[in-house]
């Protein structure tokens, strides 16, 4: 590699680094704030957060300093949320992947507050995201939707077995853990990631089952 090649480099590396940095930042005032969104932050909400962004020892104090921070207010998301849409403008994948993570946050009580939604709701909007995509995230974490497969792959009941097929492989192929890496995604995020993966694949088995195993085979 020549001097100028490595200079390239080490500011392509600095740059991510930089991107990551102002994600992870947008990601723990987000989680907070979904938190403090219904009036009260609880323990199992603080958890949640724990399960969603793992970080290493040294990171620990840091991280928990800027979650105390953001906690005390609701208010101000909207500049998080925009900042993490603008990282990943081009990766939507990585911003549904965010969505779902505070769904995990918002139902941790065992309530998801009307508030609670209203404010992802509109952080999906701020994200880019359509009414069809929030809609399979909400069904996938709240209410009796989230037995019911075809919600969570997006796809009408009578959508026939190849529209089934596509949609499955679409989604599994979006939110395959790799994929989301190399756009991007914190590895704090990844276990996430795969348990989306696993849903994905459950719920297309499973109307497997349901019509016989008649559509198509991976």
């Amino acid at each position: 590699m020549s001097f100028w090649q490595s200079i390239v480099h080490g500011a392509r590396e600095m740059a991510e680094r930089h991107r990551q940095a102002h994600f992870a930042v947008a990601v723990i005032a987000l989680a907070a704030k979904m938190a403090k969104a219904d009036g009260a932050v609880t323990a199992a909400e603080v958890r949640a957060f724990h399960d969603m962004f793992q970080v290493s020892q040294g990171e620990a104090h840091h991280v928990e300093r800027l979650f105390d921070q953001a906690r005390r207010d609701a208010s101000g998301y909207e500049h998080y949320a925009r900042r993490a849409a603008k990282i990943f403008k081009d990766e939507p994948a990585v911003l549904e992947k965010l969505l779902d993570g505070l769904f995990h946050i918002a139902k941790a009580d065992r309530v998801a507050d009307e508030r609670e939604v209203d404010f992802l709701r509109r952080v999906a909007e701020i994200f880019g995201l359509d009414a069809d995509s929030f809609e399979r995230i909400r069904a996938g974490h709240l209410g009796r939707d989230e037995s019911d497969p075809y919600v969570l792959l997006g796809v009408a009941h009578d959508a026939s077995d190849e529209a089934l097929h596509a949609a499955w492989r679409r989604l599994a192929r979006e939110h395959h853990p790799d994929r989301l890496i190399a756009q991007g995604l914190p590895p704090e995020l990844v276990g996430m990631a795969n348990d989306r993966l696993a849903v994905i694949n459950a719920a297309y088995e499973g109307i497997r089952v349901r019509r016989g195993a008649k559509t198509h085979s991976r």
